[in-house]
C-alpha cells in the first residue's frame, strides 16, 4: 500500500513538473507572439494603408495627398524621429469667429477624441498626430476615419466618430435637437 501510494505521489509529481513545463513554454510562446505581432509600423505599411482607403493619391514615400471620400487628407512622416501625422485642411482661420473658435476648444475635450482641431500657416486643420514605430494597422485605419469626420462634422457636431463621447450617436443628438444653425457658412476647402 505503500509503495503504490508513493508511486502515484511520483506520477503525480511527473506530471505537475511536466504540465509546469507546458505552462512554462506557453508563456514563452505566448510572450513571443506578442513581439512578432507587434510589428513596427513604417512608411512602406502607412502606404499600403492609405492606398487601402484612398479614393486617389499623390505625393512621395512619407509625403501624401490622398482624397478619402471627397475629403482631402494629408500624411506625413519623419521615420528617423518617429512621428507621423494625418491631417485635413477645414477652412482659413479668419473665417471662424470667438463663437466657432470655442466651440472647436470645447470640441477638442469632449467630440474630437484622438484627433485634435489645429491652426497653422492660417488654416484650421483636422489633425491626428502620432509616434510612428508604435502605430498599429487598426489605429491607423481609425485615425483617417476620425480625420475625415471631425473635418466634416466642423461646425455641426465636432465630432471625429459616429459616436460623441459620453455614449450618444450623432444621429441620436440630431433626434434630440436641432443643430443650429443647419450648417455655418464657412468657405471650405
Amino acid at each position: 500500500m505503500l509503495t503504490l501510494f508513493c508511486y502515484n505521489l511520483q506520477s503525480l509529481s511527473t506530471k505537475l513538473k511536466i504540465h509546469g513545463m507546458r505552462q512554462s513554454l506557453f508563456y514563452i510562446l505566448m510572450i513571443f507572439q506578442g513581439m512578432v505581432y507587434s510589428q513596427q509600423m513604417n512608411n512602406q505599411l502607412l502606404s499600403e494603408i492609405i492606398h487601402k482607403h484612398a479614393d486617389t493619391i499623390n505625393g512621395e514615400t512619407g509625403n501624401w495627398k490622398f482624397i478619402h471620400q471627397n475629403v482631402l487628407m494629408i500624411c506625413v512622416t519623419d521615420e528617423q524621429n518617429n512621428r507621423m501625422r494625418i491631417i485635413s485642411p477645414i477652412t482659413e482661420s479668419k473665417n471662424l469667429d470667438e463663437d466657432l473658435l470655442l466651440d472647436t476648444l470645447t470640441a477638442n475635450f469632449h467630440s474630437a477624441l484622438d484627433v485634435k482641431y489645429a491652426i497653422s500657416n492660417g488654416i484650421l486643420w483636422s489633425a491626428y498626430v502620432h509616434p510612428l514605430k508604435e502605430l498599429t494597422p487598426e489605429q491607423a485605419e481609425d485615425a483617417i476615419s476620425q480625420v475625415y469626420y471631425a473635418a466634416k462634422t466642423f461646425g455641426t457636431t465636432f465630432s471625429s466618430t459616429k459616436l460623441i463621447f459620453g455614449g450618444k450617436s450623432i444621429n441620436a443628438q440630431e433626434n434630440d435637437q436641432k443643430l443650429e444653425p443647419e450648417e455655418k457658412k464657412l468657405k471650405r476647402f
